[in-house]
């Protein structure tokens, strides 16, 4: 049942009092997920959708700078959604585009790309390329775009490019294989250098990662939301974060 404005209103300010600054996540992750069915639900085309979809993401991102998250990865575009037809790529991509164009306005947010890029235009590519070499006049939050990415991908990629590496230096790659840890494929992944997300959230009732994050993932919380991505509110994001700080978190022990 919907709820008054005036009372969601209300309940939103009884959510942000009951959370406390230290229970904060400091790295979300998020999948972006039911763009197309919302668009289905009010018979308008899937472009509406996805448009709807990239609004949400600047809202939200308001939301995260409001309290304090330092960090948020972005599940905009996988690898197997490029299997979709080849008209609603091009719709998407450009959406994409403009997303990042409004990204580039904000001075304040510095952008890191994470994909496949030759699997894109090379317009989005470009685009994407120039944002994660912009340097924020005063970085307030750090967003990864995961644009053509696949998790799996991710990790051949991080285990290739730490063997070029090896090969560099002139390693035996017996030594390597018999001297390889976490944290030397951890050096290597998109998302080096990086915290690991503390909560991954899902919209649309799905309950699985569909290839999110899958290593960096590896002792995060989940939460998983029936709102469609248009639809989450900010309400929904702050019982997200209510069921995370009622969470003990034990990473594997």
């Amino acid at each position: 049942m919907e709820l008054p404005g005036f009372l969601y209103g209300f309940y939103e300010r009884k959510l942000l009092r009951s959370l406390k600054q230290d229970q904060i996540p400091r790295h979300i992750g998020v999948m972006v997920d039911g763009n197309r069915r919302w668009a289905r639900q009010f018979n308008a085309p899937t472009s509406q959708g996805h448009q709807a979809g990239a609004d949400k993401i600047h809202e939200f991102l308001g939301w995260c700078q409001e309290l304090g998250v330092k960090v948020v990865t972005l599940y905009m575009l996988s690898t197997d959604n490029m299997n979709r037809s080849g008209e609603e790529l091009d719709l998407l991509m450009g959406i994409i585009a403009n997303t990042m164009d409004r990204l580039d306005e904000d001075e304040d947010v510095s952008v890191h790309a994470m994909g496949a890029p030759e699997l894109l235009p090379d317009y989005l590519a470009e685009r994407l390329n120039k944002l994660t070499a912009r340097t924020p006049v005063h970085e307030k939050i750090h967003v990864n775009v995961a644009v053509g990415y696949g998790g799996r991908r991710e990790i051949v990629d991080a285990v290739r490019e730490l063997l070029h590496d090896a090969a560099a230096k002139g390693r035996n790659m017996t030594d390597v294989a018999d001297e390889l840890s976490v944290d030397d494929i951890s050096r290597f992944l998109y998302t080096r250098g990086q915290p690991d997300p503390d909560l991954v959230i899902r919209t649309s009732g799905e309950q699985r990662l569909s290839g999110f994050l899958m290593w960096q993932s590896a002792y995060s919380e989940f939460y998983f939301c029936e709102a469609l991505w248009p639809a989450f509110r900010k309400v929904d994001f702050l019982r997200a974060l209510r069921d995370y700080a009622g969470r003990q978190r034990r990473y594997g022990a």
